[in-house]
């Protein structure tokens, strides 16, 4: 499932990490692609060992430890520390898949790449071309996305950015690990979750329908979690 995680960061929020990041030093982005990737990837990176990189990735991690929707979806278990890309005129990354597994730098910490993430940092009418173009059993989805919104995708998808014609496209990326490895049964869960909250908004926390989706939904969970 494709699911778009909105406002992950404010308008006023957007505007102070981007005032960093336009201020930045870049590097050729293919230093954190594996090989195959590496022949098909044309962008700027922010250094992972820069100062910047580890101070704006923990920004986007204490933003993500408090939204509802991603830790519904994603059920997180380890997160790859995030990076951050640009693309300008001309550059573009391939069709390709990401490695499976990712080794955090200076660690032991190996992090299974059950799911992809891309926070847009780059509204829409400040650049033509750059779209995420995701492929999945149901066709190609092309996602485009407000600055400050995320979109979260299984990371054996075979994905690519098609091509920037005009302006920057400025994002963060990073894998994830999920504490449920199978992608359907994360569906499942993500779902049964999302109609849980419905009706518990509607009809509050002791309504015996909300009781009984909760016993459920935590069933699930003990049955499917991967310790």
């Amino acid at each position: 499932m494709i699911i778009p995680i909105h406002q992950v960061f404010t308008r006023e929020q957007v505007s102070q990490i981007r005032g960093y990041l336009d201020d930045a030093e870049w590097v050729d982005g293919a230093e954190t692609a594996g090989a195959q990737a590496s022949s098909v990837k044309r962008n700027q990176q922010l250094s992972q060992d820069s100062a910047l990189c580890q101070q704006l990735g923990d920004v986007v991690l204490d933003a993500l430890a408090r939204h509802s929707t991603f830790i519904s979806a994603a059920l997180p278990q380890k997160i790859y520390p995030p990076l951050f890309n640009r693309y300008s005129v001309g550059e573009t990354y391939g069709l390709h898949v990401d490695n499976a597994i990712r080794v955090v730098p200076g660690t032991a910490v190996r992090v299974r790449t059950d799911l992809s993430a891309t926070l847009f940092l780059s509204d829409p009418e400040e650049y033509e071309g750059g779209e995420l173009t995701i492929q999945d059993k149901f066709g190609s989805h092309q996602v485009k996305l407000s600055a400050g919104d995320m979109i979260l995708y299984p990371s054996t998808s075979l994905h690519r950015v098609e091509p920037i014609t005009k302006g920057q496209r400025v994002s963060s990326f990073f894998w994830l690990q999920s504490m449920v490895r199978n992608h359907e049964q994360r569906d499942v869960l993500f779902d049964l979750d999302t109609s849980v909250q419905s009706l518990t908004s509607q009809h509050g926390h002791d309504h015996a329908d909300v009781i009984r989706l909760s016993g459920i939904y935590q069933n699930l969970i003990q049955q499917w979690i991967d310790t």
